[in-house]
Order: structure tokens, then C-alpha cells, then sequence
């Protein structure tokens, strides 16, 4: 699917580095893509906006809403309910696929506020990390290859059974790094995700974008990963040493 020939999610695993992960509590730090690591969700916005219309309906910031976080097949099937006109499930997903790999190529793509600052922390500190996205292979291409970033595992759409809010994509992320989920930090942008992440034994980081994240007790949110570096992630995850 990808096209790129990237096959995001095939490394192998990767083992931590036992003297830097005994500084700290943390194993390793898993980062959604869409609305944690980019500010994608414009962007999808438009490729939603001009697929709806080759479908013959409408398409409003509330449609958007209703999709963060999801997974393709949800996404065509939401587009579809909404349609007046028909087409295959395949057709629509190439579309979309195709519409929003066109969109992070040509359209500005700003990386979140403070996260790329982070990941280089994470990365510097030996920490192994992972990208746990429901996007499609070719999409996740098109965005790390906009933003030239690797990942020791990326684990998307190809690679899972189950979307978000499902947790296979967090158990598969853990298992291929070699690592415990409950001393696993998630960073995640929707409720999808959250769920997801939670599910699977992860502490939780959520920082919001398009749809509010409901608070509750041992939940941490925040409004921005702004000056959030290493240790402060560990603090705020119970993770630190």
C-alpha cells in the first residue's frame, strides 16, 4: 500500500539500551502522528471537503470532528452515508488516500508546538520510540518524508486488525521495541487515541487539538508540549526515577 516502498511498521525489534533506561522510568515513548506530531487535520479537512463533493454532499467542521482520531474504513463509511451519489468503498479510499498525499506534499505541514524539540530529547536520551498512527502507509510516507524524521517502529493502518480506539497498535508498538506498556509514555491528540493507549497499559500524555479530551482521574492533559522536555514527561507520567 505504501507508496513509497517504506513499509513503515517492518523493522525489526528494537531492544532498549539497558544503562540509559536505568536513569529513568521510562522504556520508551510512543507519538501519535495526525494533530500530535503535525498539524494534519486542516489538511484532511480539504481532502474530506473535495471527496464529499465528488460524492454530491456537504462537508462541515462537525463532519470533520466526528472523524478524529479514526481509521480509514470509518472514515469511507461515514463519507458514504452522507453521499448522493454512489461509489465503492476502494474508490473512496483512494481518493481520500490519494487527495491527502497530494496535500502534505504541496500544502504547509507545521510540526506541533514543542514536540519535535522532544522527540530529539527522547532520541538523544537512547530511548527507543515509535510512531502509532491510524493513517494509511502512503499518507505516513508522505509526512515523514516531508519532515525527513525516522522512527525506530511505525506502526499504522497495514499493520493492525483494529484501529484506535482499538489497542492492537500500542500492544504491536511495545512488542516490537521490546518493552513493558506500563513503562510506555503515549502521546496522544484524541479521545480515539487515548482510549487506545490506555487500553494497552501506556501512561498517557494527552495534548488536544481538533476534539476535547474528557479529564478524569489519573489522566494528565495538556494544552501544548511547549517546554515539556524528557524529565518533566517522566515526572507528569509517574515514571521518573
Amino acid at each position: 500500500m505504501s507508496q513509497s516502498g517504506h513499509q513503515p511498521a517492518r523493522q525489526g525489534p528494537v531492544r532498549a539500551r539497558p544503562g540509559k533506561l536505568c536513569a529513568g522510568g521510562v522504556e520508551a515513548v510512543m507519538f501519535d502522528m495526525d494533530g500530535l506530531l503535525v498539524d494534519s487535520e486542516p489538511l484532511w479537512y480539504l481532502a474530506e471537503g473535495v471527496v464529499m463533493a465528488r460524492l454530491g454532499g456537504v462537508w462541515t467542521p462537525a463532519d470533520q470532528h466526528a472523524l478524529v482520531g479514526g481509521s480509514m474504513p470509518s472514515t469511507v463509511a461515514y463519507l458514504l452515508a452522507r453521499a448522493t451519489r454512489s461509489a465503492e468503498p476502494a474508490t473512496v479510499a483512494r481518493w481520500l488516500r490519494e487527495e491527502m498525499v497530494e496535500l502534505v506534499r504541496t500544502r504547509p505541514l507545521p510540526a506541533l508546538p514543542g514536540v519535535l524539540a522532544l522527540l530529539a530529547e527522547v532520541r538523544a536520551a537512547g530511548l527507543p520510540h515509535a510512531l502509532v498512527t491510524s493513517s494509511e502507509p502512503a499518507v505516513v510516507d508522505a509526512v515523514l518524508g516531508r519532515l525527513d524524521l525516522r522512527f525506530d517502529v511505525v506502526v499504522c493502518a497495514a499493520d493492525v486488525a483494529q484501529a484506535k480506539p482499538d489497542p492492537e497498535g500500542y500492544r504491536l508498538a511495545a512488542a516490537k521495541l521490546c518493552v513493558d506498556p506500563q513503562r510506555c509514555i503515549a502521546l496522544e491528540d484524541s479521545p480515539n487515541g487515548v482510549a487506545a493507549a490506555e487500553t494497552a497499559g501506556y501512561r498517557v500524555i494527552a495534548v488536544p487539538s481538533v476534539v476535547p479530551i474528557a479529564g478524569r482521574a489519573g489522566r494528565v492533559i495538556l494544552p501544548t508540549l511547549v517546554d515539556v522536555t524528557l524529565a518533566r514527561l517522566q515526572e507528569l507520567a509517574g515514571l521518573a526515577a
